[in-house]
């Protein structure tokens, strides 16, 4: 199986450590999954999430510095899962959030040069 950018892989867990798990992939490559990188919500335990001699499997993102495969399990869950929200569902959370901001904003101004326009008089 050849390893390349944008693939997934299957492998299993190396060893663990706080900030992520070393994982070995089916052609004795290496492999290293970020805690960020582990699930959708905070991972504040990894433990949590991943145990030594556990079967992952992960996309390829790159490599790290020292030459080991960049994969992530988030990404992999992410592309056509039914978990989450979409693309289009936050493209309409924000815009509405920019408009509900862009309204607030605009009527503290107005009630701030109401005010100064108030202690402005004698």
């Amino acid at each position: 199986m050849s390893v390349k950018v944008g693939t997934v892989v299957e492998g299993s867990v190396a060893s663990v450590k706080k900030f992520g798990a070393y994982v070995t992939l089916e052609g004795g490559e290496e492999g290293f999954i970020h805690i960020s990188k582990v699930a959708r919500e905070y991972v504040k335990n990894i433990e949590d999430y991943l145990k030594v001699g556990q079967k992952v499997e992960a996309k390829v993102l790159g490599t790290t510095k020292d030459g080991k495969w960049e994969l992530s399990i988030k990404d992999l869950k992410s592309k056509g899962s039914d978990e989450g929200p979409s693309n289009q569902d936050f493209e309409k959370k924000l815009a509405k959030f920019m408009r509900d901001s862009g309204e607030k904003i605009s009527a503290f101004k107005r009630r701030l040069d109401k005010k100064r326009g108030i202690r402005k008089r004698p």
